[in-house]
């Protein structure tokens, strides 16, 4: 005898084969626990999604104060308004570079201008380069350098002769000027030092 069911007024009781009582569940109570479970699943990957963008933002911001969630984005937010920041300020170093440009062709009695163009260009194009330590074996990093044909190419020859393996790379360029953010896995300060890397490299772009 498998299972009885007894019916009354109220409830409905199970009899299992070993002789027990129990309460059968209501069908309301079953397809809630069924939608319980499915909110908890998906709340799940929800936090594991957000988990994954946190590690993904965390390995491109180059100062993490803390490890907290919203520490984590406050940093990312003000590492994005410093780069708006230095945009604007390149912007407008090219805008004076441009304008000394101009004046540059007027009569060669106004040669003042002609000098100080060339020295604003000159000033401007000397290559830069920022490193910064975001874990124990990564870098992130920032190379400003004037746009030539094979340069963006020696600098990633360059990168992997060193040992160094790119995890992730952005290539901007505006008006000559060439801008690369790269991050880089398999760095060790055994081996180099954050500025003896950055020597190498400016003889690379120079």
């Amino acid at each position: 005898m498998d299972q009885f069911i007894l019916s009354s007024g109220l409830d409905e009781m199970c009899i299992g084969e070993n002789g027990r009582i129990s309460r059968k569940k209501p069908e309301n109570e079953q397809t809630e626990s069924n939608f319980k479970s499915k909110n908890l699943h998906a709340e799940r990957r929800r936090r594991e999604k957000l988990n994954d963008k946190l590690l993904r933002l965390r390995g491109l911001v180059p100062k993490i104060t803390n490890m907290k969630k919203a520490t984590i984005v406050d940093d990312a937010i003000a590492y994005i308004s410093e780069l708006q920041h230095t945009v604007a300020t390149l912007q407008h170093q090219l805008l004076g570079i441009e304008t000394s440009s101009a004046e540059g062709t007027v009569p060669k009695k106004d040669g003042i201008h002609i000098r100080a163009a060339e020295r604003n260009k000159e000033l401007w194009l000397q290559p830069d380069i920022s490193v910064a330590q975001i874990f124990e074996n990564k870098l992130w990093m920032k190379v400003i350098f004037e746009k030539k044909p094979g340069g963006f190419t020696k600098l990633i020859e360059a990168l992997s002769a060193l040992g160094f393996e790119i995890t992730d790379t952005n290539l901007t360029t505006f008006k000559g000027v060439m801008q690369v953010t790269l991050c880089l896995q398999g760095f060790s300060r055994e081996l180099l030092a954050v500025e003896e890397i950055k020597e190498l490299l400016l003889k690379v772009v120079n």
